[in-house]
């Protein structure tokens, strides 16, 4: 009956043929249909149809069976009997259709699909009648895949996929699974070795060290409706934001995503910022790496729970009018061979060359930006954050190494794209794309590049050239701010320059000011530590310089611990001191930050005009004090704040100032308060001004005033 080649039979029967529904399954021929089914050591094979009618196979070759029925059988089930007696009976993969269209597969060809994880992977689907999990993936140098897992006892020859031709796609639906069911791809490369790998799009893992993928289906009910509408309307630039950086496994030792919901909402909300923001939380194989070297994109972390229970964290938090940005790593991806890497033989997510597809600094692969389907995974992960998981804004890692071919490279080792130049222009194609879709779907998120360097147009829109983002990391201010901050008071008079440099730059992007994780580690050490002088005079710079960053043009980002004085650096394998708490210094600096933060989002000055120079002016002193730093900022309604910075370590007294409006300007903050742990100088609450503006006023040391005025 069979007309089906001898070395094709072998090969379905080995799992190793490209197109088994071609062979296995229902088939209409001139003698009626023909079912085949692979069932090696069975001693009798039936297909069972719908009305109970059997139809007995016989055995063909290498474990195929083959029967033929006058009727079109809608559906059946395979029962296949063996010599110790059992019976197996279950529904045949083979019979199924594709759940893959051909609109998707156009997409998906073009780079196109920008909801890529709703397509590929792995989805529990009732299709064609029956409920089972799809399984689907872009290996486009395979020769054959097949799908391995607890189901099948990790044996894949029973479950190879078909190909869905030039597209690279390969797709099966394998009746009777659901979720929690865990599975690899098992690849055959060109070279004829067999691969095993993770599920690139998987959205959830294993907990590591083991590496496999989860069937999983999210059954949650968001309920922060009224917050993503809310955020519809806004703009993040013209916004209060002051973000808390943290790494979840060392923020509190041992909390899972539910379990850090309370804790963090309270302790979040007491100091009063606007955001958090989280290190990656994508799967990732080695705790160390903070998850910068991520294996799962499309899989939170299994170290702190499942994918619902990471949304459970966001909706409360979101509940709390608390934003969520996470940390997101499109820049380079680790070379474990489970994951991405050579996913099926030959380069296929990394680029090929590799003068542009190797980190040698990381030891990590670099994505090939120019190829469609590469670029595709990409944005459309960024949207699947933002989709699925209703972050509020993206902060991408690493920009400066996407922009440049030369990053980290010397003289030869490094290709010049077609314009001769150093930019990646592949790299800035995909950033503008990332950005201008994130914002066309999802108004009112933040974009936020960390990019180290002066390349241009960062924050600029892609209409115009730009790459699109809605803030960029102000790595100057924070190398320049920290150089300085660390000084001897005693010396700080003859490097004023450090400060006032970034209102140079300051509007000629929308910036963070960010002192991160990245601050506070590999001898670093902690904010506390750089601080010079005494116990006492350590505390005194804190707030002084955190009360000067708040009141710089830009949003402020601080890292986990520096809110409280954090004394040893940081290290994710133990949680943060917060014993020190106990401690009234370190408590009173924690009430300072929470003062800080409640004054910021009150004055509107100090963050609705931050990207306009026009909202700013720098003021200088009748008798100029070197180590003295005065600005006012300003919003649309006219509304006046003056930030006045001492950074001597002696108080000045008949301190003359000429502020921009004449009347009573109130001390809205004062860092040397007493409640704070300083010396309480000050000026009783207010300083008053002259007919044209002149102020007299007391500057404490090491202290930075607020001022706001109030009257005329």
């Amino acid at each position: 009956m069979t007309i089906v080649a001898p070395e094709i039979l072998d090969a379905v029967a080995e799992g190793r043929y490209h197109s088994p529904h071609d062979v296995l399954g229902f088939h209409q021929t001139s003698a009626g249909t023909v079912i085949r089914a692979r069932r090696p050591l069975a001693r009798s094979v039936d297909a069972v149809l719908p009305d109970g009618a059997r139809v007995p196979l016989e055995h063909v070759r290498s474990g195929i069976w083959e029967g033929a029925t006058d009727e079109t059988p809608i559906s059946y089930l395979i029962e296949a009997t063996y010599d110790d007696g059992s019976e197996y009976i279950a529904d045949d993969p083979y019979r199924h259709l594709p759940t893959i269209g051909e609109l998707d597969l156009h997409l998906i060809r073009e780079g196109r699909h920008e909801q890529l994880w709703h397509v590929l992977g792995a989805h529990v689907r009732h299709f064609d009648g029956v409920e089972g999990v799809s399984f689907v993936v872009w290996a486009p140098n395979a020769q054959s895949v097949r799908v391995v897992g607890d189901f099948n006892g990790w044996d894949g020859a029973s479950h190879a996929m078909r190909s869905m031709g030039s597209t690279g796609i390969w797709e099966l639906f394998v009746p009777g699974l659901g979720a929690g069911a865990t599975y690899k791809f098992e690849l055959r490369t060109p070279s004829g070795d067999w691969v095993l790998k993770a599920d690139p799009m998987a959205r959830q893992a294993e907990l590591p060290p083991a590496t496999a993928s989860i069937v999983t289906e999210s059954s949650y009910q968001w309920g922060d409706g009224a917050w993503m509408e809310r955020r519809a309307t806004q703009q993040p630039v013209s916004e209060p934001m002051s973000v808390y950086e943290v790494h979840l496994g060392s923020w509190r030792q041992g909390l899972s995503y539910r379990e850090a919901a309370d804790p963090l909402i309270e302790h979040v909300t007491a100091l009063g910022f606007t955001h958090i923001e989280f290190l990656p939380l994508s799967e990732h194989p080695f705790g160390g790496s903070w998850g910068y070297q991520v294996s799962g994109y499309y899989a939170p972390t299994s170290r702190f729970g499942s994918p619902d229970d990471l949304r459970y964290l966001i909706d409360r938090l979101h509940a709390a009018g608390i934003g969520v940005i996470m940390d997101w790593v499109p820049g380079h991806f680790p070379k474990d061979a489970f994951a991405l890497a050579r996913f099926d033989g030959p380069a296929v997510y990394e680029h090929p060359d590799p003068r542009r597809g190797e980190h040698r600094d990381w030891g990590t692969y670099i994505f090939d930006y120019g190829r469609p389907e590469v670029r595709n995974f990409l944005v459309a992960n960024a949207l699947y954050w933002l989709d699925e998981f209703h972050v509020d804004g993206l902060r991408v890692d690493a920009v400066a190494s996407m922009l440049y071919l030369d990053y980290s490279r010397e003289d030869g080792e490094w290709e010049p794209n077609v314009h001769g130049g150093r930019e990646n222009l592949e790299a800035m194609a995909f950033l503008q794309e990332v950005n201008a879709t994130a914002y066309r779907r999802h108004p009112g998120i933040a974009m936020i590049a960390e990019e180290s360097t002066s390349f241009p147009g960062v924050t600029a829109p892609t209409s115009a050239g730009g790459l699109g983002f809605g803030f960029k990391w102000n790595m100057g201010w924070m190398n320049d701010s920290l150089r300085y901050i660390r000084r001897d008071p005693m010396y700080r008079s003859h490097h004023a320059g450090e400060l006032s440099f970034s209102f140079v730059y300051a509007f000629s992007e929308n910036f963070v000011l960010p002192i991160s994780h990245d601050e506070v580690v590999h001898g670093k050490g902690s904010l506390y530590t750089r601080m010079p002088g005494d116990r006492w005079q350590k505390f005194a710079n804190l707030r002084l310089f955190l009360a000067y960053m708040w009141g710089h043009p830009g949003k402020q980002l601080l890292f986990m611990g520096q809110e409280f004085g954090q004394i040893a650096e940081w290290a994710e394998g133990r949680e943060l001191d917060w014993w020190l708490l106990d401690q009234p210094a370190h408590r009173q600096l924690s009430d300072f930050v929470q003062t800080v933060n409640h004054r910021y989002r009150e004055l509107s000055p100090l963050w609705s005009r931050d990207h306009e120079d026009a909202a700013f002016a720098q003021l200088g002193s009748v008798e100029p004090q070197p180590s003295v730093l005065a600005f006012t900022r300003q919003d649309h309604h006219g509304n006046t704040v003056a930030v006045i910075c001492n950074f001597s370590g002696v108080p000045v007294y008949d301190y003359t100032l000429k502020l921009p409006e004449h009347g009573v300007w109130e001390e809205v903050l004062n860092s040397d308060g007493a409640e704070f742990g300083g010396s309480g100088v000050g000026n009783l609450g207010a300083v008053h001004t002259d007919e044209d503006g002149t102020a007299r006023m007391v500057l404490p040391p090491l202290a930075a005033l607020w001022l706001r005025h109030r009257s005329g």
